[in-house]
């Protein structure tokens, strides 16, 4: 399914920098393919839509390509006129893709392919093989992936030496990449970019009214995939401390995933399914996080967590685990707490603190606020990989 628009001009996002692209050696509008798994609403798809439609069109003519599907960001695509393809990819190991891709790279000729997330960067770079003359390609990992077996470890490694560079979006994600052997001098790092969620549909009130709680509920929150990796049975064992100490503490876990199932049984075992509520999927997700309180994130590991940067953009103070992402967003005591994975008390300790102090409370929400808007907005990520992306496509023009 091909949903291809005519490429509109509009001037660049406001305060991003112009960059001197132009060279006599290629020509100044630079062709940048922008390869992603799906165009579904999760973390990495978002950065990469938000980066497709910031670039200076001026200096930049993009191009989306997802494997697999389409998906919400389809629609911001379509409204900043950037066109994209869906590719259909429809199993774990179809070759079809890679075949689109090397069709598509020879047809237009593009400058740079870019792509994110371990499906894409394998296709991208088993597209270019044997082709006489290879775009500047860059891949993106967006996690510390310890998820990864042998094989795919494997892959990354016979790979590597048709990577121009690797973007990650946090030290320790650069840091995972080179303990497994990508060289330092070709890692950048570019944080992620984030805009403070647009306002809610519907009031606080109406929220708690939606979802059968007093009006003096206090809201805890959790955004993201329900999966392991995210440590929610300790968030929920913390919500049951919590509830002991604060009976108007409610935990809210928006997002969905693998274990929900086993979490409604465990919150079920563990007594706190008055005190829980599973919202799912959600596409106000962000937005209601300016109806929260405190927000939750108890990752065993992560890359950089949009929902976590979204909640600090929103004023919110946060209770994180200790993790390398984590600590690079918040610092222990002037945004919110971190505590060890895993530790239920010192969630449920440190959050209680949070509800009862009220000037603690918004305090390290304003100081939330102010390190996202002034350090991670979504105008620098963007300049940032518009410098990198000119940078890239200079050197390999000398």
């Amino acid at each position: 399914m091909v949903r291809d628009t005519t490429p509109v001009l509009f001037s660049r996002p406001e305060n991003t920098p112009g960059l001197p692209i132009s060279s006599g050696r290629f020509r100044s509008v630079i062709k940048l393919q922008i390869v992603i798994p799906t165009l579904d609403q999760s973390g990495a798809e978002k950065q990469f839509g938000l980066l497709a439609c910031g670039l200076p069109k001026d200096q930049f003519d993009v191009h989306v390509l997802a494997l697999s599907r389409g998906g919400p960001y389809e629609a911001l695509l379509a409204e900043h006129h950037v066109p994209y393809t869906i590719l259909k990819k429809r199993w774990r190991f179809d070759p079809t893709p890679i075949r689109q891709l090397r069709r598509q790279i020879r047809l237009t000729q593009p400058d740079v392919l870019l792509s994110c997330l371990f499906s894409a960067n394998t296709a991208v770079r088993l597209a270019t093989a044997g082709l006489r003359k290879r775009p500047v390609t860059i891949i993106s990992e967006r996690c510390v992936d310890s998820w990864k077996s042998g094989w795919q470890l494997t892959v990354d490694r016979l790979l590597r030496s048709r990577t121009d560079r690797l973007v990650a979006n946090s030290k320790s994600v650069a840091a995972f990449y080179q303990q497994q052997g990508f060289p330092a001098e070709r890692t950048t790092v570019i944080p992620n970019g984030v805009e403070i969620p647009p306002p809610p549909g519907l009031t606080r009130a109406e929220l708690l009214q939606q979802l059968g709680l007093p009006p003096e509920a206090r809201l805890i929150a959790f955004v993201g995939r329900l999966a392991p990796q995210k440590g929610l049975r300790h968030l929920l064992w913390a919500a049951q401390l919590l509830r002991q100490a604060d009976p108007n503490a409610y935990l809210l876990l928006i997002g969905d995933g693998p274990e929900r199932s086993d979490l409604e049984q465990y919150a079920r075992d563990v007594e706190v399914t008055s005190h829980l509520r599973l919202l799912g999927h959600r596409r106000d997700a962000a937005s209601l996080l300016h109806l929260i309180d405190v927000f939750w994130l108890g990752s065993q590991f992560e890359g950089m967590s949009n929902s976590l940067m979204e909640a600090m953009a929103c004023g919110r103070p946060v209770v994180v685990s200790d993790i390398p992402p984590n600590r690079e967003l918040v610092q222990h005591g002037v945004e919110g707490w971190i505590v060890n994975p895993g530790d239920s008390v010192g969630f449920a300790q440190y959050t209680l603190r949070l509800l009862q102090e009220p000037e603690l409370f918004t305090r390290m929400g304003q100081a939330g606020a102010q390190k996202m808007q002034a350090a991670y907005s979504v105008d620098r990520m963007v300049a940032r990989y518009a410098e990198l992306l000119a940078n890239e496509v200079n050197r390999s023009a000398k």
